[in-house]
């Protein structure tokens, strides 16, 4: 059968989509372009990869479906020439705390392969590579350690694993075995019960008992090897007296030191992984971190005395503890009257950690009238942490909490024998600590010889593979020991990507959205290599993106629009970029054209106010001094990976969170800060999402319905009904329709098909019962206000001021055409992001307000763009200040100041290369940022 050589699709109608027909070509690089809530994501995700999935998932028994997220079957009259499909979207990043960028990448799984078949152990104390015991070996250095003593001889059959290994056991008893030690317990076989196979368990078969005598070399050296053969190279001698001093010794035939008797067992795969008991810290458990309650936090104002309160629960208030302090002081000679800064670091480290072992006298006190030690103000508080049930304490006391680096392992994650094996004299450790562009080269150098070679030959071929994939999608400087959920979606999508092309699928249709996110433009050209490359070995790539360089090469272009939401929809232009340019009813064409463009500043604003931070060296930093313009626009740039987020978010966000609004968050390292007193307060505006249920939407975020629903309760029939503002909440008992608990929409689960929404029988969709829709306000209720556009809005509640501020500014950042009602999960990204945006926008400003954003231009059009510059410089001319993390060139060239990081990013990076107007950077050679904003600044 030919292959079609088109997607067909016919009467798409997923949200907004006006029952659409297009021919999208197969194996090519496709771009769905649009403005932000045009469609895009409804035609190429709602429809075409949901469609995909849906066939492929169907395709399966219907008990295989019973375990599978079934999608819900789009609207859309038939699509055609569908291959299995695959998304690489921005919402799917893993907040697994164990995953990281070597395990989503598979390259970590290799890794562990290389050094279990070609590593050397070595011995953590004498640093000598550990040598195989021959069997005279073992016999010597056990007459030599327990002559004269009763020993017995071990054989471990099974180490750290799950089961109840009830067949193992039967063929133990079948050879002529009595006894078996299981978790360091001896029991006879056949008195042995059922061992719970949910647990890991250590079983070792007592392959003899004896007393340690010269003549008994012979049966010494039998149960040696009976123990060897049947443990595969282990044997442990165990003292049979408990009062022995002599410690338990574990024999290998394969590795084991000289000098100290250290072993380790046979190098397996699973004992350099972070999530195997084998292999994890006993610590952390494999997590790395560890929560401790942290000085920083718990110490409040060090110029105060603890008797004023310096500390966490030591003031006067806490009568009882407060008296303990002070019996501790009067022993160890302090006064709690002291300024804390004033005490020595002896006394300082006794109030927080304790008097050890070391007994004080508190007999004055009478609920204790004895001598006993001092527990110290963190282990008070960890103790309390753990043992009270009263959430509201544990709740308190976790704001006291951070994770740190694990003491015992330092954040390797990795226990004392996994980290000493060696690979060229590196450890697995090392190696994932690299950045990813330093791990190619030393893999692509790395050359072993004789068996090793030849088995590592085949591995190393797929971890240099994959991490040249990394690396030609612009993400060198990562290291593959960096926590997934610490990713930017557009990183994370990236790795997805890296992932896909490592597989080497053919005829499978990817589905991206937006993959050029937080990338640089200097790095563009490699992601979109990757994408052509996918399109030309025989898969359909459909991109979602505004990035002007993909569109242009791309294959083809499908234009959604004409505008957003209710008035979107509609195709209105598709073919190729020469096609859509020519096309003057597009507006992505009128921007790619010239025809219309974000204007340049004609005189970029100056001031003589700044805020400055100096030695700021968080992370890859380089005690970088960083200089803020008050009451200007400053664009913080650079490449990806160069330290842009730890310069602007974990250190000057971080700062000013705990100065102007008491935040319990700690910065970056840095030296000393100058001008904060420009300020009087701070906003956040990143990408964490807006909501995930269908309760969430826009009104509920940014406040709106607050007051909503006070304006309905304050209305005459309200008020003679009794009813609050509380009865107009479709998520709490009273005015909701309980049918579908003031969803609208009730769930129908189908086992093996996908589940089904339902509009509620009992109020038609529309969440509230009777009694409460009757209350009207100029004619409306509140079902119906919520199912207004905002520009409808505006003009309804024209005459409440603060609602109409709220509603001005979300039509200000482009959102007249979305309902207050809507779902947040229907709300594309560039919709959620200017929502977020509209809810700080609508607080009132002070004029020294510092606001910072985190890459506000993601999932937006350049008509966006236009519209989100028009707020920004609204902000602007009441004299508060802008920073911004961005990679958008026509944000960028609108700035009045630039702070640009690299050259490069991680180890590479974290240098401030250039600073100063737009004009001033584009005159710095190293700077890549002043390379492609001078091509932009010539054109205008």
């Amino acid at each position: 059968m030919k292959q079609p050589n088109f997607i067909s699709i016919r009467g798409a109608r997923a949200h907004n989509l006006k029952n659409i027909n297009i021919d999208i070509p197969r194996n090519k690089l496709v771009v769905i372009t649009g403005l932000s809530g045009s469609g895009k994501s409804s035609l190429a995700f709602d429809t075409i990869y949901a469609e995909g999935q849906r066939r492929y998932v169907e395709s399966l028994s219907a008990y295989a479906r019973q375990f599978l997220s079934l999608m819900e079957k789009p609207d859309v009259d038939y699509i055609e020439g569908l291959s299995p499909a695959i998304s690489i979207d921005q919402k799917s990043a893993l907040n697994n705390p164990r995953s990281t960028v070597g395990t989503i990448t598979e390259i970590y799984d290799y890794l562990r392969l290389l050094f279990a078949r070609t590593g050397i152990p070595r011995c953590p104390e004498h640093k000598v590579d550990l040598i195989a015991k021959t069997i005279s070996q073992m016999v010597d250095g056990i007459l030599d350690v327990y002559f004269e003593q009763k020993i017995m001889l071990l054989s471990p059959v099974v180490q750290n694993r799950k089961g109840n290994h009830t067949k193992m056991l039967s063929e133990i008893a079948n050879q002529g075995f009595l006894r078996v030690r299981v978790d360091g317990e001896i029991m006879y076989l056949d008195e042995i019960e059922n061992i719970d196979n949910k647990s890991f368990h250590t079983i070792e078969i007592v392959i003899d008992r004896f007393k340690v005598k010269k003549d008994i070399y012979s049966r010494l050296s039998e149960s040696l090897e009976t123990a060897i053969n049947l443990s595969n190279g282990l044997v442990r001698i165990a003292p049979i007296d408990k009062n022995s001093k002599q410690q338990e010794i574990l024999f290998s035939s394969k590795f084991s030191c000289p000098y100290c008797g250290y072993s380790l067992e046979e190098l397996e795969p699973r004992l350099f992984s972070f999530n195997n008991p084998l292999g994890s810290c006993q610590n952390c458990y494999g997590l790395g971190v560890e929560d401790i309650f942290d000085e920083d936090k718990i110490i409040f104002d060090s110029e105060l005395s603890i008797e004023e309160g310096a500390i966490y629960g030591c003031n006067k208030s806490n009568t009882y503890f407060n008296q303990i302090l002070k019996l501790t002081g009067k022993h160890y000679g302090f006064s709690v009257d002291t300024p804390y800064k004033k005490l020595s670091e002896k006394h300082k480290k006794i109030i927080l950690y304790g008097s050890g072992k070391e007994k004080i006298d508190f007999s004055k006190i009478k609920w204790i009238n004895k001598k006993r030690t001092f527990e110290g103000v963190i282990p008070r508080m960890k103790r309390r942490y753990q043992e009270t049930d009263v959430n509201a304490v544990r709740e308190e006391l976790s704001h006291y909490i951070v994770s740190k680096n694990c003491t015992s392992c330092n954040g390797s994650r990795l226990n004392q024998s996994a980290m000493n094996v060696f690979v060229d004299n590196y450890n697995i450790v090392s190696i994932v600590e690299m950045s990813i562009e330093d791990c190619y080269d030393f893999f692509v150098n790395l050359k072993l010889s004789g068996t090793r070679g030849q088995i590592s030959e085949k591995i190393l071929k797929e971890i240099v593979k994959r991490l040249e994939f990394l690396i030609n999608i612009g993400l060198k400087y990562l290291n593959l020991d960096r926590k997934s959920n610490t990713l930017s979606g557009g990183e994370a999508q990236r790795i997805r990507l890296a992932s896909q092309i490592g597989a080497g699928l053919v005829g499978v249709l990817y589905v991206l959205d937006e993959p050029s996110i937080g990338l640089h433009q200097r790095d563009n050209s490699k992601l979109i290599k990757t994408l052509i490359h996918l399109s030309s070995i025989g898969n359909t790539v459909i991109v979602v993106e505004h990035d002007e360089e993909i569109i242009r090469k791309s294959d083809y272009v499908i234009d959604i629009g004409p505008n957003a939401g209710i008035y979107g929809g509609e195709i209105v232009a598709k073919g190729t970029p020469a096609e859509l340019i020519n096309n003057y009813k597009s507006l992505t064409a009128d921007y790619i054209s010239g025809r219309k463009s974000i204007d340049i500043p004609k005189k970029r604003n100056k001031t003589r106010r700044w805020l400055k931070i100096q030695g700021v060296h968080g992370n890859n930093l380089n005690y970088v001094d960083l200089a803020i313009p008050v009451g200007l626009l400053t664009c913080v740039t650079g490449v990806s990976g160069s330290g842009k987020s730890t310069l602007v978010n974990d250190t000057l966000y971080s700062i000013a969170a705990r100065e102007f609004n008491n935040a319990k968050i700690i910065s970056a390292p840095y030296k000393s800060v100058k001008g904060l007193n420009h300020f009087n307060k701070v906003i956040n505006i990143n990408q964490s999402p807006i909501g995930r249920t269908p309760r969430s939407n826009p009104t509920t975020y940014t406040g709106l319905f607050s007051l909503i629903r006070d304006l309905f309760s304050q209305t005459l029939e309200a008020r003679s009904r009794a009813y609050k503002a509380g009865r107009f909440s479709f998520n709490v008992r009273g005015g909701r329709c309980e049918a579908c608990k003031g969803g609208g929409v009730i769930k129908v689960e189908m086992h093996f098909l996908s589940d089904i929404y339902v509009s509620c029988d009992v109020c038609n969709g529309k969440r509230y019962n009777n009694e409460t829709l009757q209350i009207l306000y100029k004619g409306k209720n509140i079902y119906e206000v919520l199912e207004m556009t905002v520009d409808k809005a505006l003009e309804f509640f024209n005459s409440i001021p603060q609602i109409k501020k709220k509603l001005q500014t979300l039509k200000d950042v482009g959102l007249s055409y979305i309902n207050l009602g809507q779902n947040s999960v229907t709300l594309s990204g560039g919709e959620a992001q200017r929502i977020k945006l509209a809810k700080e926008l609508s607080k009132s400003d002070t004029g020294q307000t510092l606001y910072i954003m985190d890459e506000p231009t993601t999932g937006l059009h350049f008509h966006d763009i236009k519209q989100l510059l028009e707020a920004i410089n609204n902000l602007l001319s009441r004299n508060n200040t802008i920073v911004i993390i961005e990679h958008n060139l026509d944000v960028i060239k609108t700035a009045d100041w630039i702070v640009d990081l690299g050259p490069e990013g991680g180890d590479k990076g974290g240098e401030i290369i250039a600073f100063g107007t737009p004009e001033d950077v584009i005159k710095i050679k190293k700077s890549y940022t002043g390379k492609y904003l001078k091509k932009i600044l010539d054109k205008n």
